[in-house]
């Protein structure tokens, strides 16, 4: 699981670019933190929702694939359903919890909730994900191409 999860860190532009810290507390349970910066605001002071969602993405995503990566799986969303319970300010340490609910053979349900440093919840969402195998996605070329082992 550690090398899938780590090829996941070295190729998640998105994650880098938005500093976006993961933490596999054990399979199917994550934490990832994010401070607010400049770039993700919609008005002078207020993050924009659309960042939420992002990071609520990867929040319960990532939980998903910290259940399947062992198998050499990979996952991609379905569908999600996002709440949105307060507003995150620039300079806010957000912190998303995501956990696997229920996983089939494929399919995964997951949930998580983003909270700021006051442990006020800012969002909260349920996801479903497709579980597949590494074969079937460009990972699996970005692997053979940089001549890494799973």
């Amino acid at each position: 699981m550690e090398k899938l999860l780590e090829i996941y860190n070295q190729v998640n532009q998105f994650g880098k670019e938005n500093g976006l810290k993961l933490t596999v507390v054990k399979p199917g349970e994550i934490i990832y933190e994010m401070e607010v910066l400049p770039k993700h605001l919609a008005t002078p002071k207020t993050i924009h929702g659309g960042m939420v969602a992002a990071m609520m993405d990867g929040v319960i995503g990532v939980a998903a694939l910290s259940l399947v990566a062992q198998e050499g799986r990979l996952v991609s969303t379905v569908e999600y359903k996002i709440n949105y319970f307060k507003p995150a300010f620039l300079g806010d340490q957000l912190t998303g919890k995501g956990r696997v609910d229920n996983a089939g053979k494929r399919i995964i349900h997951t949930s998580g909730e983003i909270y700021n440093q006051n442990n006020e919840i800012v969002a909260k969402a349920m996801g479903t994900f497709n579980a597949y195998p590494i074969e079937k996605s460009d990972v699996a070329e970005y692997i053979k191409n940089t001549n890494q082992q799973l």
